[in-house]
C-alpha cells in the first residue's frame, strides 16, 4: 500500500500545524510521499508565503529595497525550525539566495522558494529524504508537463524511499525552474501520486472534504462523503468551489482515488473521489450528490425557421461568437430555436455588433435578449436511475414560486440545469437542498 499525501498552505502555516502533519504521516506507515505547499496564513490578517515572494520580486523590478519583506520571509521558517528544534541550515540557504536575488533571478525560481524551504524544514522534522522536484518534474518548452518524462523520472528517484517534495515547480529543459500557476501544489501532488501509481492520493486542507451546497447560501449544508470525478467534473464547472481539473486529471488517468481530508479534523474521512463506486448503493444516499450554479448569463435566442433542417447553421453561430471571443457555456436548442447562454459580463462590450453579425448572416426571424439569468444545477449519479427525478425536481421549484427560464440535461443523466432569474438564484439553490437532501 502506497499513499501519497499534499499538504496545502494553511497545513504548512507554523510549527503548531507541523506537528499535526508529522501526527498524521506517523499514524499511517503506508503514506511514504508527502508534497507540501509554501506557509499559509497562520491567521485571516496574515500574508502567505508565496504572496510575499511575488512581491519580493516586484520590488527587484522597480528597483526597491525588498530586504523588510525578505526578512519576514525568512523569519517565519527560521521561527518554525526553531520551535520544531531541527537542524536545517537555512540562514547559509537564505544568504545565497539572498546574493542570486541581488544578482539577477527569475520570478519562478524566486517564488518556488516557499514550497523549497518548507519541504526543507518537514523532510527534517519527519525524517524523510527532500527530493526537489526539479530532479523529477519536466517541463516540455512549451511550459507543458512532460509526463512520460516525469513519472520515470520520479519512479526511479524515489523507488523504496521516503520522501518531501516540494509542489508547484519543476524544472524547464535547460534546468531553469518553471511554476504552476497558483494552486500548482495539487497538481505536483496528482503527477506524484500517478508516477508512483498510489493506492490513494490524500489532500490534506483545512476543509474536511466538499460541501453539497455553498454555506454562503444554504446554512450548515452537508458534507459529500462519495463523489465520481464525472461529478465532480461538473460541480466544478456550474460554479462549486472544489478542485480545478488539473488535480484530478492525473489521477483520474490512473484510477486512483482521491481523498480529500482536513488537517485540523484529522478523523474525518473527508470526501471521497473515485472513477465509480461499485459497492451496492446505500438506501439512506440521498439522490442528489451536489447543487451547485452560477449568476450574470446573458441567454441569446435565435428563433428560424427550419433551422434544425439546415446544415451548417450552428457552425456559422458558432463562427461569429469565437471572432467576438464569446465561449457558450450552454447551448440548449429546439426545432426552430437556438439558445445561446453567454457570461453577460464578456458579452456586454460586444454585443450589439455581435447581434448585428448574427443577424446578416443567419437572416433569423428573430433574436431575443434575456439579461439577469442564472444557472442552478442538481448533479447525481443516481438521478439517471429514479424515474420522475427532473418532473420533482421542476414542481418544487414550482410549487416555489421560481419561474424556470430554461431546462437542460445532460445526455447520461447526470445532471439537471435549469435557468431562472436571478434575482431567485439563492432561493432556487435551498429550495432543491431542502428538498431532496436527507
Amino acid at each position: 500500500m502506497l499513499k501519497v499525501l499534499k499538504f496545502g498552505g494553511s497545513s504548512m502555516a507554523d510549527a503548531h500545524q507541523f506537528a499535526k502533519v508529522k501526527a498524521i504521516v506517523d499514524s499511517d506507515p503506508s503514506r511514504r510521499v508527502v508534497v507540501v505547499s509554501a506557509a499559509g496564513k497562520r491567521s485571516r490578517d496574515d500574508h502567505k508565503l508565496t504572496d510575499l515572494l511575488y512581491l519580493c520580486y516586484a520590488h527587484l523590478q522597480y528597483g526597491v529595497s525588498c530586504d523588510a519583506v525578505f526578512d519576514m520571509i525568512r523569519s517565519r521558517y527560521l521561527s518554525i525550525r526553531n520551535e520544531l528544534h531541527l537542524s536545517t541550515p537555512l540562514e547559509a540557504e537564505f544568504a545565497a539566495l539572498r546574493e542570486k536575488m541581488d544578482r539577477g533571478i527569475s520570478q519562478d525560481e524566486l517564488v518556488s522558494r516557499g514550497e523549497y524551504f518548507a519541504a526543507r524544514l518537514m523532510a527534517d522534522y519527519l525524517g524523510y529524504d527532500f527530493l526537489d522536484s526539479t530532479c523529477w518534474l519536466r517541463f516540455r518548452l512549451d511550459g507543458t508537463v512532460d509526463q512520460p518524462a516525469s513519472y520515470e523520472a520520479l519512479r526511479r528517484t524515489a523507488s523504496g524511499r521516503r520522501v518531501v517534495i516540494p509542489g508547484f515547480y519543476g524544472a524547464m529543459p535547460d534546468g531553469s525552474v518553471k511554476t504552476f500557476t497558483r494552486g500548482g501544489s495539487d497538481i505536483t501532488g496528482a503527477l506524484a501520486a500517478a508516477a508512483l501509481d498510489a493506492d490513494v492520493y490524500e489532500n490534506w486542507t483545512d476543509v474536511s472534504g466538499f460541501l453539497m451546497a455553498d454555506p454562503k447560501i444554504v446554512q450548515d449544508p452537508r458534507p459529500i462523503e462519495r463523489i465520481t470525478y464525472a461529478e465532480l467534473r461538473e460541480l466544478s464547472y456550474i460554479g462549486a468551489q472544489v478542485l480545478h481539473e488539473g488535480t484530478v486529471s492525473p489521477v483520474r488517468e490512473k484510477n486512483i482515488p482521491l481523498n480529500i481530508r482536513n488537517t485540523n479534523q484529522p478523523d474525518h474521512p473527508g470526501t471521497m473521489i473515485r472513477e465509480r463506486f461499485d459497492e451496492p448503493e446505500l438506501a439512506d444516499e440521498n439522490l442528489i450528490t451536489g447543487i451547485a450554479g452560477r449568476k450574470d448569463f446573458s441567454v441569446i435566442t435565435i428563433t428560424k425557421n427550419g433551422m434544425s433542417s439546415q446544415a451548417g447553421v450552428l457552425r456559422q453561430i458558432l463562427e461569429v461568437l469565437e471572432r467576438y471571443g464569446i465561449n457558450v457555456d450552454y447551448l440548449p436548442s429546439g426545432i426552430d430555436t437556438v439558445s445561446l447562454v453567454v457570461s453577460a459580463q464578456k458579452v456586454a462590450p460586444c454585443l450589439y455588433p455581435m447581434l448585428g453579425d448574427l443577424q446578416k448572416e443567419l437572416k433569423p426571424d428573430s433574436i431575443h435578449v434575456t439579461d439577469n439569468m442564472a444557472i442552478v444545477a442538481a448533479v447525481g449519479r443516481k438521478m439517471a436511475y429514479k424515474p420522475g427525478t427532473s418532473g420533482r425536481i421542476f414542481a418544487k421549484l414550482g410549487e416555489n414560486g421560481i419561474n424556470i427560464r430554461m431546462i437542460t440535461q445532460g445526455p447520461e443523466e447526470l445532471n439537471i440545469i435549469v435557468g431562472v432569474d436571478g434575482s431567485d438564484f439563492e432561493r432556487a439553490i435551498r429550495v432543491l437542498y431542502d428538498s431532496f437532501v436527507k
